[in-house]
């Protein structure tokens, strides 16, 4: 829903331009008024709030708000050029006005609020194409014989409206906490732009072959797989970044929470007959973080090491077995471990052989996870590295 690039500094209004311009498929194309379908007219009043009264150029104006802006607003919330039709409403020059008001105040500058309208655009543009692709189209199916779909969709619609719009600015408002309190706990001013993170990468094996031989089943295993990942990342105390169907981008403040959301996706999985195979990467570093996405070296590290782990197994960079380690989450090597577990068997021995309490010593250590260097290799674009195959385990000795 985005003008044209067609104002002067006149002030006069363009001519009305009846061209449609091409739609990206991830913009919405309001330039068709739906004059012959009352249902959908009805709907869009009860969605939107209110009914088209202005032309792009005439929501700029009234919003005080420069064409140019508004474009570049438009734009970056997603919405397609519409020329000059008759589209907008009163919400339009709301939403115009609240984010040029945040410029002019100071608050943000204006590539910040591009960045804001471009985030939150295109965050409720795949929210809103999946509730009508899954949640809604469902809920419709007609209860009585000789109702139609649309029939149902209206009162529907009107009831769950209202509760949507709550529960997502509740979501928004926790999620906002949680971000919120990641960021001020960081060390320093640097580290509150670039982190210090395990970043992880899980990828389904053989995907691309799969989508040769299934078709309806396909969205099914999609949709399973991602639900799965996306709930023992959140339930585990990482966040899902992405998915990407076949793969999904997690990270974690953590080494040791990163090591377990990658072992329990693998563990998951391999319990459901119906998935592939599944591999997981994860490098520890810094992270840069723009739009509620990463970048940087580690991410590209992560990636390495999913596209050589092998099925249903974890491969982590030198960086995150350190990381582990320092923690006492794994022992430094398998040698350690059983040294630690022999002493402490012969502080036993020698208190049983006087017959005496063992004397007070450090607790057996406990270690989470397992380690075990594999041979080095160059990595596209990253020079030689030396991944290790991460595992679970119990007790030092088990």
């Amino acid at each position: 829903m985005t003008v044209g690039d067609t104002t002067s500094g006149s002030g006069e209004e363009p001519a009305a331009d009846s061209s449609v311009h091409a739609t990206p498929h991830h913009e919405v194309d309001h330039t068709v008024e739906p004059t012959d379908d009352p249902l959908a007219i009805r709907l869009e009043a009860l969605i939107l709030g209110a009914d088209r009264r202005y032309t792009p150029f005439q929501a700029a104006r009234t919003a005080g708000v420069s064409m140019d802006l508004a474009s570049r607003f438009w734009r970056a919330m997603g919405f397609a050029d519409i020329g000059q039709a008759k589209a907008l409403t009163e919400a339009d020059v709301l939403a115009l006005r609240r984010l040029a008001g945040l410029v002019e105040a100071g608050l943000l500058s204006e590539p910040m609020a591009i960045q804001v309208a471009r985030s939150t655009g295109q965050t409720t543009a795949r929210l809103a194409e999946w509730q009508i692709d899954s949640f809604l189209e469902g809920l419709t199916e007609p209860p009585e014989p000789g109702m139609t779909r649309t029939e149902v969709t209206y009162p529907l619609v009107e009831l769950l409206l209202p509760e949507l719009q709550e529960f997502l600015v509740y979501v928004w408002r926790r999620q906002l906490a949680a971000a919120t309190g990641r960021v001020v706990q960081a060390a320093d001013d640097e580290e509150m732009v670039d982190r210090r993170l395990a970043v992880g990468f899980a990828d389904l094996v053989g995907f691309t072959r799969l989508t040769r031989r299934l078709e309806e089943e396909l969205g099914e295993l999609v949709e399973s797989f991602e639900t799965t990942a996306a709930d023992l990342v959140a339930a585990h105390g990482g966040r899902l970044i992405k998915t990407l169907g076949d793969e999904v981008l997690f990270a974690a403040d953590d080494a040791g929470t990163a090591a377990e959301i990658a072992l329990r996706l693998i563990e998951a999985m391999s319990q459901d007959e119906t998935m592939p195979a599944l591999r997981v990467g994860i490098a520890f570093g810094t992270v840069t973080t723009r739009m509620g996405d990463v970048f940087g070296t580690t991410v590209n590290l992560a990636s390495r090491l999913t596209s050589i782990a092998p099925k249903d197994a974890v491969l982590v960079d030198g960086a995150f077995a350190k990381e582990l380690v320092r923690h006492g989450e794994a022992p430094e090597s398998e040698a350690q471990a059983a040294e630690a577990v022999a002493a402490a068997a012969e502080r036993v021995r020698l208190a049983e052989k006087e017959g005496r309490e063992p004397d007070d010593e450090p607790p057996l250590p406990t270690y989470r996870f397992g380690l075990q260097p594999m041979w080095q290799r160059p990595v596209r674009g990253l020079g030689v590295v030396e991944p290790w195959l991460l595992a679970r385990r119990g007790k030092t000795g088990s």
